[in-house]
């Protein structure tokens, strides 16, 4: 049995990298992915889109109970459960000098 089979949605608090911005979501739709939760909370949180050279970001969400970053495809009733904390970090690709 998965976990989504218990409830159409779970909480959830998710947090920016430097933890200055922690959103409780309430109802975080378990059928979703999770890069459909990280594109919510990016426009919620108002993190930035493009850094300081203009290039556009992604971001990665982080489970901090498994420790381990999930992927955009995961569904949020696969991969996540109710009361899991979330971060929420860019993902820097080095550029070519």
């Amino acid at each position: 049995m998965g976990k989504a089979e218990t409830a159409p949605e779970i909480a959830l608090e998710v947090s920016d990298v430097s933890g200055q911005k922690v959103f409780n979501v309430k109802n975080a739709p378990v059928a979703n992915t999770v890069g459909e939760l990280v594109s919510e909370m990016i426009a919620l949180m108002n993190l930035p889109r493009n850094a300081s050279n203009g290039a556009p970001l992604t971001y990665m969400a982080r489970s901090e109970r498994e420790g381990r970053h999930l992927n955009a495809s995961e569904r949020i009733g696969d991969a996540l459960e109710a009361g899991d904390r979330l971060t929420l970090a860019p993902n820097i690709d080095a550029g070519i000098l």
